[in-house]
């Protein structure tokens, strides 16, 4: 098991230790899986199967610390008194 620090944005911001694929798997060679192609029997793409390693889980995450939401910026566009940018005024 090759444990990493990674920040987490969903469901909710945190700082998780999770776990990483190993860099010298002969399956995987360190990409935690693979993606094989398929066709139907006329031989046509029909779509993609995604396989996972053996030497990685996904789902091996513990939160180590939960990160407070930053308030959202506003952008030079939007419009400060929530009107939704309408105005009754005539325009020039």
């Amino acid at each position: 098991m090759r444990l990493r620090i990674r920040r987490a944005t969903w469901p909710h911001p945190a700082l998780i230790l999770t776990d990483t694929p190993r860099p010298n798997c002969p399956d995987c060679r360190g990409e935690g899986g693979w993606d094989e192609d398929y066709g139907d029997e006329t031989g046509e793409y029909a779509g993609t199967h995604s396989y996972l390693c053996h030497c990685w889980n996904p789902n091996r995450r513990w939160t180590l610390l939960p990160l407070p939401r930053l308030p959202r910026r506003r952008t030079a566009g939007q419009d400060p008194w929530g009107t939704g940018g309408y105005s009754d005024e005539p325009p020039f």
